[in-house]
């Protein structure tokens, strides 16, 4: 969405609803339109797809109660034609509406608006004079990276060194661009980082100054290092701890451990990406973990009670019942992975009958004798039945 979108359109006419509609009158008129013009009801209704979306937008804004408290004072403010000064203030302002959500150009994962039309006021009252700068503070860059851990690490949780690579503030002339730390204010831009542009409206739109690149200054002397940019590459090797019980493909968030800001902002956020590496014995299924444990007919038959290995911890021992088929899943409680309250899940113990295949003669004739004193049972009596049903 777009600022012109948010100051410029009517949402409440949108969802036709009263400006002083309660939440739950903004819901209920959401629901119902949304039910009439869902493109699942209205296949190949291109108008009904765009109403849609235009439902879509205006619930996203009126049924948040922080984006609806800025949209309406955005449109008091704005919405009949620009902001403009009290007599004697000589002329109508030119801001930029980015100042509205934030500014700066640097938004952080997950979007949304920035803190409040309160931050208007300072973004056009620091540009007031021909000799201002501009002094508004940058976030840092977001950055990603990758690590791969063992399984039992994933489960457990673990430290691991990053090394990453990033902008910083150049070291060698302390963030000026200028070798000899004295940097040029812009003249294209008198300091602001921007340049105005008619949009008509009474107000005017900003676009990053050509000749700064929205840095408000320029090198006299451009520093060698970052070429007068101010910036310049840093590797650094960070501790990151990766929590117990991630999965393959899992992207973790740590806030402010990305690209340092600008003139004291703050810095951006670390994005890493888990791979996780396979166990030759164990598996997962989401919080519980698995493994196939063979046994020998007479324990799957008779029963009794097996070993079973964990994932570093003590063996635990399962009884298994008389009759066990193979296949069977028993499941040792408190033995799997790690969940984000702190409690584990379960290991799914699947059992496997193993078929000797060599037999010692002894039990050969065992074996012969089971055979002649099960000789009137037929296991595939039932399944030659129920074909003939068929």
């Amino acid at each position: 969405m777009s600022t012109k979108d948010f100051i410029e359109k009517d949402y409440y006419k949108v969802l036709g609803v009263p400006k002083d509609a309660t939440e739950a009158e903004i819901k209920k008129a959401y629901r119902k339109l949304a039910r009439e013009f869902h493109p699942d009801a209205n296949k190949g209704n291109t108008k009904a797809e765009e109403r849609f979306k235009e439902i879509s937008e205006a619930n996203d804004v009126l049924g948040d109660p922080k984006k609806r408290k800025e949209y309406d004072e955005a449109r008091a403010l704005f919405g009949n034609g620009g902001f403009r000064p009290g007599p004697g203030a000589g002329g109508s302002f030119n801001f930029d509406l980015g100042d509205l959500f934030g500014g700066g150009g640097n938004t952080q994962a997950g979007g949304g608006f920035g803190g409040g039309i309160g931050d208007v006021f300072g973004g056009l009252f620091n540009r007031g004079g021909a000799t201002g700068t501009r002094t508004q503070p940058r976030r840092g860059q977001d950055i990603e990276s990758e690590v791969t851990l063992s399984f039992t690490e994933a489960i457990e949780g673990a430290t691991v060194p990053l090394r990453m690579s990033s902008q910083a503030p150049c070291k060698a002339c302390s963030g000026t661009g200028d070798k000899n730390g004295t940097p040029r204010v812009c003249p294209t831009c008198v300091g602001t980082g921007q340049v105005a542009r008619g949009s008509g409206g009474g107000f005017s739109l900003t676009d990053p100054c050509p000749d700064c690149k929205g840095r408000g200054l320029i090198a006299e002397h451009p520093c060698m290092e970052c070429k007068g940019s101010g910036r310049a590459k840093s590797s650094r090797t960070m501790q990151v701890r990766i929590p117990a019980g991630v999965t393959d493909g899992q992207r973790i968030r740590l806030r402010g451990k990305g690209a340092p800001g600008e003139r004291g902002g703050p810095a951006g956020d670390l994005y890493v990406v888990v791979h996780v590496g396979e166990h030759p014995v164990f598996g997962r299924k989401g919080d519980n973990l698995t493994v196939t444990v063979p046994v020998t007919y007479p324990e799957a038959a008779l029963g009794g009670e097996v070993r079973v290995p964990t994932l570093g911890g003590p063996p635990v021992t399962l009884k298994l019942p008389p009759g066990t088929p193979n296949g069977r899943t028993m499941r040792a409680r408190g033995k799997g992975a790690v969940r984000k309250d702190g409690t584990r899940g379960d290991l799914l113990v699947t059992v496997e009958v193993r078929v000797p295949k060599d037999l010692s003669g002894k039990a050969r004739d065992a074996l012969e004798a089971y055979r002649e004193a099960t000789a009137d049972e037929d296991p595939r009596a039932e399944l030659f039945e129920a074909a003939k049903g068929d």
